[in-house]
């Protein structure tokens, strides 16, 4: 599947800041189930500067604006080519140790309940169990926006009952770590219209390491694993790891933030096979107001 991506993240301050710095995490990843065609990242008035792949393999883009400026605006406009591997994160290089994704954070740190629901259930193997975690986590949670914050951690989400996709993944990186499965916050974008339509799609999943097979994806918000509607961003050991853009800037103003992301699918030219996907219907994407907030906004000083 080919897909159409724009991203634009809009910083608006009610007094000038200046010398602000971000570190943007905007790269699709480079593994077989996706191919970067054309991919465009631009920071009003910026300049960019130092780029690098990181340990987990994502790729890490540095750029400063001087400033005074009032506004400043992130956008991102490219082409990824799909592929469905069954959530399987093959061909993805990465050099940190899968063990580092058994410590818990604040987010993530698992409670009594969290404890329980994560030893309801029983695999053959690692994989099974895997995703029968996915299951009980996407039955425990009820997919409604606005119930949540971009602050609410596993254990409060699986105590109110409801959540987003930020909360789901969150609950099933706790219950993985609970019966030691090293487990990451995955952050990227879902094409979830079927009629191709362009539409808000940011999204989030967790990604769970199976022994042989490694990293596999799961996504507890629609019971399924990541297929060829799915582009992968980056990952973390939670939300706050694994945002898309981080920063800071100097001055005393107050920062709002609006983000607007679209997919939308490009239809294949003449003797290319539409692509298959695995889900139903309709699936949620992130609420946005917790995708903004994940996003964590300049830190000024």
């Amino acid at each position: 599947m080919k897909l159409k991506i724009t991203h634009e993240t809009r910083y608006s301050y009610d007094t000038p800041v200046q010398a602000l710095v971000q570190s943007l995490r905007l790269t699709p990843s480079v593994y077989e189930g996706q191919r970067v065609g054309d991919w465009q990242i631009s920071v009003s008035g910026g300049q960019r500067g130092a780029a690098f792949r990181d340990g987990a393999g994502d790729w890490i883009e540095g750029w400063t604006v001087r400033g005074p400026v009032e506004v400043v605006t992130v956008t991102i406009d490219g082409l990824v080519e799909t592929r469905d591997t069954a959530g399987v994160l093959r061909g993805h290089r990465e050099w940190v140790n899968p063990l580092v994704y058994l410590r818990d954070t604040p987010a993530t740190r698992p409670d009594d309940a969290l404890r329980a629901l994560a030893r309801s259930v029983e695999g053959e193997d690692a994989l099974d169990l895997a995703h029968k975690l996915c299951a009980a986590v996407n039955q425990a949670i009820e997919y409604r926006p606005g119930v949540t914050e971009a602050a609410t951690s596993a254990a409060q989400a699986l105590e109110l009952g409801q959540g987003v996709c930020q909360d789901h993944a969150h609950a099933l990186i706790a219950c993985a770590r609970v019966r030691n499965l090293p487990a990451r916050y995955v952050s990227g974008y879902l094409h979830s219209r079927e009629d191709g339509e362009p539409h808000d799609a940011a999204h989030a999943w967790a990604e769970i390491h199976v022994g042989s097979l490694g990293w596999v994806g799961f996504d507890a918000a629609n019971a399924c694993c990541p297929d060829d509607r799915y582009v992968r961003l980056g990952s973390g050991l939670d939300a706050q790891d694994a945002a898309p853009v981080r920063g800071m800037a100097f001055g005393q103003g107050v920062e709002a933030l609006a983000v607007r992301v679209h997919v939308e699918e490009v239809p294949p030219g003449p003797g290319q096979a539409q692509a298959q996907s695995q889900g139903q219907g309709e699936s949620p994407s992130q609420d946005q107001a917790q995708w903004q907030d994940q996003q964590s906004g300049q830190r000024q000083q």
